[in-house]
């Protein structure tokens, strides 16, 4: 009796580390080894998550550079315009602000020096109100220049999990399949279908996560770029008001 347990043991064993050395051969969770067990569906998953990706990495590039320049070339313009206004020399401001483009105060300061110019210079009730309704446009243009491509970003951090989720349900079910295919519930049976099931939550959520860090931070550079405007536009806006006291 206690020979054929032995016996039955020994065989149990013998047949484990075959199964185990036969999973060992047959999966591979390298990177072209998961894509090489990845279903189609699984495929296309992952496909649009590198997809989004890449897009969301475009945006976050293209905002750091434009919010740098805005940055850099406002830092340079609002001394120098402050100067020349302060000389009462109109014009000289007016080319100041052409030479910083890329600067939101320069944009929205502009279009109040060139609507107060346009009145003919004198700082009358009527002059101030137009020029103050020209500055508010700016700085709703500008404010959407800001804010171009984060709504992208947004989109991606919010929707990245989920479609990272389909991609697991999808490899949950390549599982289930293959062990009503093959007959068995082994590793070798399920080890495909989970591996990718949990490439894709890993892939949705390494995607999404720097795409809402990335949104928060420039919608913050954002607002912070709006308070910088308003600022400008009510010292404008001031300064015309002492023009008009001077007269």
């Amino acid at each position: 009796m206690i020979l054929a347990q032995l016996a039955h043991f020994a065989s149990h064993t013998v047949s484990s580390l075959a199964f185990l050395q036969e999973d060992q051969q047959t999966v591979s969770f390298s990177p072209m080894g998961l894509w090489e067990h990845m279903a189609w569906m699984a495929r296309s998953v992952a496909i649009v998550l590198f997809i989004e990706s890449i897009w969301s990495l475009a945006v976050m590039i293209d905002r750091y550079l434009y919010f740098s320049a805005a940055r850099k070339q406002s830092r340079e313009f609002a001394p120098k315009v402050a100067g020349a206004l302060k000389d009462s020399k109109l014009e000289e401001a007016i080319k100041i602000a052409d030479r910083n483009k890329k600067s939101h105060l320069a944009e929205v300061v502009t279009a109040g020096l060139q609507e107060f110019r346009a009145s003919g210079g004198a700082a009358t009730e009527n002059t101030i109100a137009s020029s103050q309704r020209a500055l508010e446009r700016a700085e709703a243009i500008v404010h959407a220049k800001l804010k171009r491509g984060l709504s992208v970003l947004a989109t991606i951090g919010s929707t990245a999990p989920f479609v990272g989720l389909f991609g697991t349900v999808v490899g949950i079910l390549h599982a289930f399949d293959a062990i009503a295919t093959q007959k068995t519930s082994g590793i070798g049976a399920v080890a495909g279908g989970i591996s990718e099931a949990l490439v894709t939550t890993a892939f949705g959520l390494l995607v999404a996560i720097p795409a809402v860090m990335a949104f928060n931070y420039f919608t913050g550079r954002v607002e912070a770029f709006d308070v910088e405007m308003d600022n400008s536009s009510s010292e404008l806006i001031d300064y015309f008001i002492k023009q008009s006291n001077k007269r």
